[in-house]
């Protein structure tokens, strides 16, 4: 595994942004562990998980994109660090996110930052992507505001879920938009490098949370 990668996963644990134990997803599953990078609440936290993520939109995505959109709420602070950092490393882009309800006074509509159309070129950035629920919502959010073209997905955490079918959330949003999905880490490496390991003096996925883990995998993994 790249050191990078292991430094994110040690860097979500240290956070509380990668937890174990028991938790309900959007998706209404029973999961063993949970990513919230809404947990990073200091300009530190925030500066270092943008530049994870601009990181590996500039390895990935280049400068094929106009746009990083951030789906209220998390995606919200996500977009908006990530773009500084990207702009750090040499790529000047702009941002949008969606409010949760229309404003109809004022500066009307359900979009703030760089307006969209036919012609926009949207990265969407979010934290994770279970059953890919979210996702198709923001998609339809972005259908209703300037329909603009999709180029990629990127988020933080790879569950490697099953979604609607058999297939993983992640194939199916590749299959159906036709765009690509890319991950800083995945559940493998997550479950590979965190066994049994101490992360300032204490085990977070021992012997009996592992095990629930590959029982989650079993039923739900792809």
């Amino acid at each position: 595994m790249k050191e990078y990668k292991k430094e994110f996963i040690e860097f979500l644990v240290k956070n509380d942004s990668l937890k174990f134990g028991e938790f309900t997803l959007k998706s209404k599953r029973k999961s063993p562990y949970f990513i919230n990078t809404g947990m990073f609440k200091d300009g530190k936290g925030i500066s270092k998980l943008a530049e994870y993520y601009a990181k590996a939109v500039k390895e990935n995505f280049g400068e094929e994109f106009d746009v990083l959109f951030g789906p209220a709420y998390k995606g919200i602070p996500l977009c908006v660090s990530a773009v500084i950092k990207l702009s750090e490393l040499g790529v000047n882009k702009g941002y949008s996110f969606n409010r949760k309800e229309s404003k109809d006074h004022g500066e009307k509509g359900d979009l703030i930052g760089t307006k969209l159309d036919e012609n926009s070129r949207v990265l969407i950035i979010d934290d994770v992507i279970t059953a890919g629920t979210a996702v198709r919502e923001t998609i339809e959010v972005l259908k209703k505001n300037g329909n603009p073209k999709i180029v990629g997905i990127i988020i933080s955490v790879n569950r490697k879920e099953k979604g609607q079918g058999e297939k993983s959330a992640i194939q199916e949003l590749e299959q159906t938009l036709k765009v690509k999905v890319t991950s800083i880490i995945d559940f493998d490496d997550i479950t590979e490098y965190l066994h049994n390991k101490e992360i300032d003096g204490k085990v977070v996925l021992n012997d009996e949370l592992y095990q629930k883990m590959m029982e989650y995998k079993k039923e739900y993994g792809v």
